[in-house]
């Protein structure tokens, strides 16, 4: 039995040893990706349970997962702020040079009237992490102390929303890529941020590793009963049932309006995302739409001795393979090209697809969206070139570099490509195609 303590808002549980150390009834978790309900093994140290139908991860076991992931937390908070109080990168060319802190990655698109590029890059790469690990920290210092901070439940459900969008270890891509770009015009040096900040990327994804979800909530707020009648080894939802997707409760759904919100962490719930096939078909046609100024206008503008040279993203890949530099050339074009077209492709193939159902196909289309929902954002890796470069080659007429109207454009489609993944469904894969159709539509009644 959980031990509680009483509090303003009711009660707050002490820290367990484990969800294991209740071992008197199941755990059950419903699949994110099939829907299949499954109960939970005991897990320990190193351990992980995986759904048995598709293969998707329901629950990690880390060894001392509150000490674990808060000393990586502060650490990686460390690291950060060295890499803002410190020169990023500098260069020299004919006697005229130029060094730059991190933050000025954003604040000089500003100058170039790019407001939002340059909140989007700031977003990503400094004010989203920072803000993350601060939770992460609040959390576990409230769990160790056995007694959890004020507003942890709604911090613990922000850190699941936040975690996709944090993209500094593709910004130390985009990094690399920019100096070997410029390491043919001018003498690079790196600075002390820079080394800060490739420890902060490290740390960083070591943090979102270590997190142990299913621990943090049991801790935090126990594990209610599950619904009775649940039967596992079944589809959730003709049960009545739904798993969170953000503390992985299984939850009975309002019978009327076939929507509820979890008990134990409040976020609101559904059989299957409403207007899920609608909301993804929009943002795909959105995203190839602004796929064509991405290409078609320069992302950006290099002048040299007063000459300037436009330069699209795929004449840069171009200008990169004859100029010799062709493993920068094949990342830009992988991240560039590849990723966003292919992303499209995948998502409208999946959203066609769903109509079909077959078990044996159903594992291959959910691997496929587990690919395209993963590197969608390393699309970025172009904008981040663009902001390092322009904020660092600023010489005048001798050599300067200024952002294109592409940038912009492509960003857009970055975002809207991984917004299309987010809403798109994949339980609506392992659906019959007439309960399918029906549930991909559903939302006006929800």
């Amino acid at each position: 039995m959980i031990n509680q303590r009483a509090s303003g808002d009711g009660y707050t549980p002490f820290i367990p040893e484990s969800p294991e150390a209740n071992l008197s009834r199941r755990r059950l978790r419903a699949c994110h990706e099939c829907d299949l309900l499954t109960a939970l093994p005991p897990l320990h140290a190193g351990e992980k349970a995986d759904c048995p139908r598709c293969g998707h991860t329901l629950a990690t076991r880390h060894f001392r997962p509150a000490q674990r992931s808060m000393a990586l937390a502060i650490a990686s908070l460390l690291a950060l702020m060295m890499a803002t109080s410190f020169t990023f990168v500098s260069f020299e060319s004919r006697g005229i040079g130029n060094r730059i802190e991190l933050t000025q990655t954003a604040t000089t698109l500003l100058n170039f009237h790019e407001p939002l590029v340059a909140i989007g890059v700031a977003l990503t790469v400094i004010v989203l992490p920072a803000v993350y690990l601060c939770g992460v920290i609040w959390l576990q210092f409230g769990l160790l102390r056995q007694n959890p901070l004020p507003f942890s439940r709604g911090i613990a459900r922000s850190l699941t929303h936040l975690h996709p969008w944090m993209m500094a270890d593709v910004f130390i891509i985009g990094a690399l890529v920019s100096l070997f770009k410029v390491a043919g015009m001018a003498h690079v040096e790196l600075g002390v941020s820079f080394w800060a900040f490739c420890a902060f990327a490290l740390l960083l994804l070591a943090t979102t590793q270590s997190f142990d979800a299913d621990w943090m909530w049991f801790s935090l707020a126990g594990e209610p009963l599950a619904p009775e009648g649940s039967q596992v080894g079944q589809t959730a939802a003709p049960q009545g049932l739904v798993g969170c997707a953000t503390c992985g409760l299984v939850n009975r759904l309002d019978e009327t309006t076939r929507h509820t919100h979890c008990r134990r962490c409040g976020e609101r719930l559904h059989a299957r995302l409403p207007h899920s096939l609608q909301r993804t078909w929009s943002l795909l046609i959105a995203a190839a739409i602004l796929y064509i100024p991405a290409n078609i206008y320069p992302i950006m503008t290099t002048t040299s001795l007063g000459r300037s040279d436009p330069s699209t993203i795929i004449g840069g890949v171009v200008t990169l393979w004859q100029s010799g530099s062709w493993p920068i050339a094949m990342i830009i074009f992988f991240a560039s090209v590849l990723v966003p077209v292919g992303k499209l492709l995948a998502l409208a193939w999946l959203c066609i697809a769903i109509r079909h159902s077959d078990s044996l196909k159903n594992s291959i289309r959910t691997r496929l969206y587990r690919i395209t929902e993963f590197i969608g954002r390393w699309s970025m890796v172009d904008v981040f070139v663009v902001a390092l470069l322009v904020a660092l080659i600023r010489a005048g007429d001798l050599m300067s570099i200024t952002p294109g109207h592409a940038a912009l454009a492509f960003g857009t489609v970055v975002v809207l490509t991984m917004l299309a993944a987010m809403t798109f469904d994949p339980r609506l894969i392992w659906d019959a195609p007439n309960a399918t159709m029906e549930r991909g539509s559903q939302g006006s009644r929800s």
